[in-house]
């Protein structure tokens, strides 16, 4: 009887050790995971900063950089090839991570993603023609007030609501915007467009990238499209309007002729399309492995600093009203962005509780 005793308190003292080694090894594996799961947020973050840092450097580059041969100086005007490359390296891109990750067949009709084209294709070469006409840092800064057209356009075409503090958040984006964008003294640097001509442009692209957003989710909630498919048909026929673009205009010819007279323009486009393309695909990891909230800061992040880097790089002038406008901007970005996700977390929790009852 003792010796049972004592054996059974044997194996009870094992089962203590062995379910204590257990939970240190589950603590151990826990930590592992929580560690991997770091160095993974990490490198998408770097990635995605180092990507489309470089390819902020390498569209300002390019569109505001002087060309001179035998003493005479050009401008690259090319705007249609620029995006006509870029969207390539985005097409194949999809359809090589299709190939590698996407199994599943698209039933979406080749009609809307040719109309989602148009819109998409418009915005992005109203962006880079703008750059003709303002500095790089206007730019990024009017492109990161995207929100503003997609809730106007969500309004007055889907009939949406919205609560009261995202019109307060889309408030400090406006403010920011006029502060940054006010002019102490008339411009006169571009008497043959006029002033405004390059924010106009913005203009365009936003409403456009609006008009993009309306489409791409009529496409997911009808047919359930995939990201890889929709970014790949879409830029597929974003490269058959332009092909016919550069023929029609006689740009394709121009800047056969450009390429030849500079040569490293060719490297430089390419990998700007590459860079693009990069940053894409670490953006898509972030959104399916950590949600869409901690991808939105680290896109509104590399923005601001995209910004410091080209006034540093490229001496773009920056007085301090506009920094103050810049802050407040990425503040209202980013209290957007939270309070949206913050929405369809507690959205999402209600779905499941019903659900379970």
């Amino acid at each position: 009887m003792s010796s049972y005793t004592k054996d059974s308190d044997h194996s009870v003292d094992l089962h203590i050790v062995s379910s204590r080694s257990r939970d240190i090894k589950g603590d151990s594996i826990n930590m592992s995971v929580a560690g991997q799961g770091r160095k993974k947020f990490l490198v998408c973050a770097l990635g995605v900063f180092v990507s489309y840092f470089y390819y902020g450097i390498l569209q300002e580059s390019i569109t505001k950089g002087e060309y001179v041969k035998d003493g005479k100086k050009e401008k690259f005007t090319y705007t249609l090839a620029l995006v006509f490359i870029q969207c390539i390296i985005n097409a194949a891109s999809a359809k090589l991570a299709m190939s590698l990750f996407s199994r599943e067949k698209d039933s979406t009709p080749q009609k809307m993603f040719s109309a989602c084209s148009m819109t998409y294709l418009g915005a992005m070469l109203a962006s880079n023609q703008s750059l003709q006409y303002i500095s790089y840092p206007t730019q990024v800064l009017g492109k990161s007030v995207k929100p503003i057209p997609v809730m106007i356009l969500g309004i007055l075409l889907a009939k949406k609501r919205y609560p009261a503090a995202k019109f307060l958040f889309i408030l400090m984006i406006c403010m920011g915007v006029a502060l940054f964008m006010f002019k102490d003294k008339p411009a006169v640097a571009d008497e043959s467009h006029g002033f405004g001509f390059g924010e106009v442009l913005l203009l365009v692209s936003l409403t456009l990238d609006g008009l993009t957003g309306a489409s791409q989710d009529r496409m997911r909630s009808e047919h359930k499209t995939g990201a890889y498919h929709m970014m790949f048909f879409v830029n597929l026929w974003s490269v058959l309007w332009l092909a016919i673009g550069l023929v029609v205009t006689g740009e394709g010819l121009a800047f056969l002729g450009f390429m030849e007279r500079f040569p490293s323009i060719l490297i430089k486009m390419v990998t700007f399309g590459i860079a693009s393309a990069i940053g894409q695909v670490f953006i898509f990891i972030t959104v399916t492995s950590f949600g869409p909230l901690p991808c939105s800061i680290i896109t509104t992040t590399r923005k601001f600093f995209t910004i410091l880097g080209s006034v540093i790089i490229f001496q773009n002038p920056i007085n301090s009203r506009q920094w103050a406008g810049t802050v407040l901007v990425f503040m209202g970005l980013g209290l957007d962005s939270a309070y949206g996700k913050e929405k369809k977390d507690i959205k999402n929790v209600k779905n499941v509780k019903n659900e379970s009852r």
